[in-house]
């Protein structure tokens, strides 16, 4: 290793790469009030595969950390993608911890959906951890409130759980059953998200949830929920 990479560092590379052009394109599209720089996610992807070896594992959550704070975006997706892998060793603790500190300031699918990406391994490495996603679903921060469902989709995704996962993808079911009359559109579009993935391993607990459930959901939600099935 060549050692831990500072956050001055990192975003002092990121910086260099930047399109003022497309950064103005990016800040119009996305609306929220950010710096943005202008790099594509493969120009980050190639920056953080490096950082990634570089590092050690308590300096790369604190790049995380770091870049994060900065406010801007493409370095708060390098911070999100420098903790998205399966395994983290010695101790993923901090990171879970670094993760789940950001969903309360979530502002927008682009940035917290790579940050859900990097949560839902940590969830799959200690799904005790659910206790904490849980407490999601009635924060006041829409954003967070659909993290749970975006950080959780793992469990939609198993071919042959086993008992503890099929308990815990029905315990997320009944979060998505009580977000069923939020009608934010974010909200619906993860409801359909979670049960379309949800469909092509399990597609009569599906179409038994849409049953029991779906006329409380917007349309195009339950529409979403089965376009993989049909029902």
């Amino acid at each position: 290793m060549s050692g831990d990479v500072t956050p001055d560092a990192a975003l002092e590379a990121l910086a260099a790469l930047g399109d003022p052009a497309r950064a103005g394109e990016m800040a119009r599209y996305h609306k929220i009030d950010r710096s943005y720089l202008g790099l594509g996610n493969p120009q980050v992807d190639d920056l953080v595969r490096d950082w990634r070896a570089a590092c050690s594992v308590e300096g790369r959550v604190a790049l995380a950390a770091g870049l994060w704070e900065s406010n801007i975006h493409e370095a708060m997706i390098a911070a999100s993608k420098l903790l998205t892998q399966a395994r983290i060793r010695p101790d993923d603790t901090p990171a879970w911890e670094l993760i789940a500190s950001w969903v309360d300031g979530f502002e927008g699918w682009a940035v917290a959906d790579h940050a859900c990406s990097a949560g839902g391994r940590r969830l799959v490495a200690d799904p005790a951890r659910l206790d904490t996603v849980e407490g999601w679903t009635s924060h006041p921060n829409m954003w967070a409130r659909r993290a749970a469902l975006v950080m959780t989709l793992p469990w939609a995704r198993l071919n042959h759980p086993k008992p503890h996962e099929t308990e815990a993808r029905l315990r997320i079911l009944g979060w998505a059953e009580g977000y069923a009359e939020d009608h934010d559109w974010f909200i619906q579009k993860s409801i359909g998200w979670w049960l379309r993935e949800l469909s092509k391993h399990a597609p009569e607990l599906t179409r038994d949830w849409i049953a029991e459930h779906g006329a409380r959901l917007k349309p195009f939600a339950a529409r979403e929920a089965l376009r993989k099935i049909g029902g």
